[in-house]
């Protein structure tokens, strides 16, 4: 290239004399350059780290490229703590958590902005521009007018803060550190530094502003990057990947291919001139030609950023088998396919494979179609040529000319091989469900058993901090939700009323559930009886023997035990959309002790993918220390005018019925209350200990005569509530 460079330098000032003492010492550059020193251009490494050393050089970025950058600043980490838990006896915990504010450097050259991050090997924005961690990016492209980050400039003071113009780079904000260990995590960024993608000529023409570049291969390259190197570097590494010349003509440079395109036709040499008798070379016919050895063959491998995996390195060898000796490998910083690599290798094989043929050819006049570098055709030889030079000569104009092989065919196969890519999913919202089951039978029933069943509708989400928030206002800390999602939903359809006495063969109920890669499934009647399938629809506990997928998210449950757990009132008054909630093992046990008042309070999600909190009240508060209602309500007139009434008690936990074993109690004590009166106003009530009612002749004439339609309602008095009550008619 220095002797093209220097030849060509040397006849703009000095004419062919000029130009022959510049190739002269053009040679002996090129000798010294390309025999003893090795090119430092840009290469291709490893996804590397983020550096923060001072004085390093920031890269140039071409396209789009993933590439690391350098800390250029950063806080100390942040220390958070949250405390949750507590009351009554138990242990609060104290949760702590860190982030950090920092910025990274990612070019010297303005970009068009920031596209997937991966942390530590994982992403950590997605190509929605989605953080999967909690924080905040600005991007800064890095043109000459951009403004202070706002940060920076209040940790450091606007007076002393740095604009950093002409430099791209990235600021986190608070960006949550549990993920990677309490760290600032090892950084790579997909950087867009172009609208496009490039060409040679485009990164030519950066390197090299005042260089015409408009001949060079109009291939598109998805990127390039530039770390380290001179122009020239960089340049005699894009020719390893397409061959180049630089031109030297009035007071220019120009960059041209050193192969010809296909379909151009290069300009004919004139006939040759025969030199006189001091010509030392082509002296009878005006040209000579040499052809060196054939060359061992030598099989080449290229390096390059896969577009195809994310941009990991990936490696193209060329078709054949290689010589003795090692590979020829080519390091290129490009994102390309691995057929576009595997096309570069098989035609870097094939240049290195042949032999060099060249020519000494006279002519008797200067062209300026026949300067250094220019493609031509001889009529004394076949094929096109490449002038590597010419020198002035008493008898003529002497050309060094070099064969240019022939095209090779563009390949048309290669594979990427596979690679465990991180799959970019979008945070989504949470969704969120409250509510309290009956007493199990375990424990001392003393406990309200509150549950939060939190899901979402895809894997991508990460799970939501939850808070328990008063009717003050007031916000306590509960448990985090983890990543297990719940099988949660809405009701597509009402469903009708049954008694819960009996197996619901009439009526179904459409579930729409929250995700579809979730799935309800069938089970058969001892199953039942274990508590399979057992879900919460609207306040009423049910359990299904047949589960059918309609499509999507849908599926229709049929074949239902109604009432379950004591929610027998809830067999009436089904809404549309009203939720759905699987009670496996999947939602979260909350300490009543943190969340208060089950039935004043709101249960609170905070998750990654929610842009505001979501809430729950919470179903069936109370359901847990409210007993049973009684069932098998009876009254009657004595034959003398008297009246008594009879029920039969149910006891809160007794879920099991032993044989020859009463039902226990699980109250304090065996109280009862008893109400007359109409559905607007009750206006008699008694309290016995036992499940009757004796009333006398006068007292029951008494309520005989009273106006309207009247009833008894008895309700068990618990230790902390009522049940509801159970209607029993006047007898006539």
């Amino acid at each position: 290239m220095a002797t093209l460079i220097l030849s060509a330098v040397g006849t703009v000032f000095g004419g062919p004399l000029g130009g022959a003492i510049g190739a002269l010492i053009g040679r002996q550059v090129d000798s010294a350059v390309i025999g003893n020193r090795k090119i430092n251009g840009p290469r291709l490494k490893e996804l590397s780290v983020q550096t923060s050393s001072y004085g390093s050089a920031l890269p140039l970025h071409f396209g789009r490229i993933r590439a690391s950058g350098s800390v250029i600043w950063a806080t100390e980490l942040m220390e958070h703590s949250e405390k949750s838990g507590g009351g009554k006896g138990r242990p609060s915990v104290t949760s702590y958590s860190y982030t950090a504010s920092f910025a990274v450097a990612v070019g010297s050259r303005p970009i068009i902005g920031i596209g997937r991050i991966w942390a530590d090997g994982n992403l950590l924005r997605g190509e929605a521009g989605d953080l999967k961690v909690g924080g905040k990016l600005r991007v800064h492209t890095g043109h000459g007018d951009q403004a202070p980050d706002i940060l920076l400039s209040q940790a450091e003071g606007a007076a002393v803060n740095p604009a950093y113009r002409n430099l791209a780079y990235v600021v986190f904000e608070d960006l949550e550190l549990a993920e990677f260990g309490n760290r600032l995590p090892s950084l790579t960024f997909e950087i867009i530094a172009d609208e496009q993608s490039v060409t040679i000529a485009d990164i030519a023409a950066a390197l090299v502003p005042d260089a015409q570049t408009s001949d060079l291969d109009s291939t598109a390259l998805s990127g390039f990057t530039v770390d380290q190197g001179s122009a020239g570097d960089v340049l005699a590494t894009i020719a390893e990947m397409t061959p180049l010349v630089c031109i030297g003509a009035d007071e220019l440079i120009r960059f041209t291919p050193a192969e010809p395109a296909p379909s151009s036709l290069p300009p004919m040499l004139p006939a040759p001139t025969a030199g006189g008798d001091g010509a030392e070379d082509a002296r009878a016919d005006g040209w000579s030609r040499r052809r060196d050895a054939l060359p061992t063959a030598r099989q080449c491998a290229v390096r390059y950023y896969d577009v195809a995996r994310d941009y990991q390195p990936g490696m193209q060898r060329s078709i054949g088998r290689s010589g003795p000796g090692d590979v020829v490998t080519i390091e290129m910083p490009v994102a390309m396919t691995a057929l576009e690599a595997r096309a570069l290798a098989d035609r870097a094989a094939r240049r290195s494979t042949l032999a060099r043929d060249t020519l000494r050819y006279r002519i008797a006049e200067i062209d300026a179609r026949f300067a250094p570098g220019a493609i031509v055709r001889t009529p004394v030889t076949a094929g096109t040529w490449r002038i590597e030079q010419w020198e002035w000569q008493a008898d003529g104009v002497m050309l060094d000319l070099a064969s240019v092989p022939v095209s090779s065919p563009a390949f048309n196969a290669a594979d990427s091989g596979r690679s465990n890519q991180v799959a970019d999913v979008v945070a989504v919202p949470t969704a969120l469900y409250a509510f309290e089951l009956p007493w199990s039978g375990d424990g001392d029933g003393a406990t309200p058993a509150l549950r939060v069943a939190a899901t979402a509708a895809s894997s991508a989400w990460k799970g939501a901090a939850l808070y328990a928030e008063q009717a003050d206002g007031a916000m306590y800390s509960l448990a985090a939700t983890g990543r297990t999602r719940s099988i949660a939903g809405k009701a597509l359809t009402a469903l009708a009323q049954a008694s819960p006495l009996l197996l619901d063969l009439a009526n179904t109920v459409d579930i729409e559930l929250a995700a579809e890669d979730f799935a309800l499934n069938s089970a058969t009647w001892a199953q039942l009886m274990q508590g399979a399938n057992k879900a919460l629809l609207g306040e009423e506990i049910v359990q299904f023997a047949r589960s059918e997928h309609l499509g999507g998210r849908s599926w229709r449950l049929s074949a239902l035990l109604r009432g379950r757990g004591g929610t027998e009132h809830a067999v009436t008054g089904h809404l549309l959309h009203e939720s759905f909630v699987l009670l496996d093992e999947t939602p979260l046990t909350i300490a009543p002790s943190v969340a208060g008042d089950a039935a004043n309070i709101q249960i609170v999600a905070i998750g990654l993918g929610d842009a505001t909190p979501v809430s729950s009240a919470i179903t069936n508060a109370g359901i847990t220390l409210r007993p049973l209602s009684a069932v098998h309500g009876k009254a009657a007139f004595n034959p003398d005018g008297s009246l008594f009434l009879r029920w039969t008690r149910r006891s809160r936990g007794a879920w099991k019925w032993p044989d020859e074993v009463d039902t226990p109690l699980n109250e304090n004590e065996e109280r009862w209350q008893i109400e007359f009166g109409s559905n607007d106003s009750m206006f008699r009530y008694w309290q016995t200990t036992t499940a009757r009612l004796d009333l006398s002749a006068a007292a029951a004439a008494e309520l005989m005569n009273q106006p309207g339609e009247n009833s008894f309602r008895v309700r068990q008095i618990g230790r902390e509530s009522r049940s509801l009550p159970l209607t029993i008619a006047m007898p006539v």
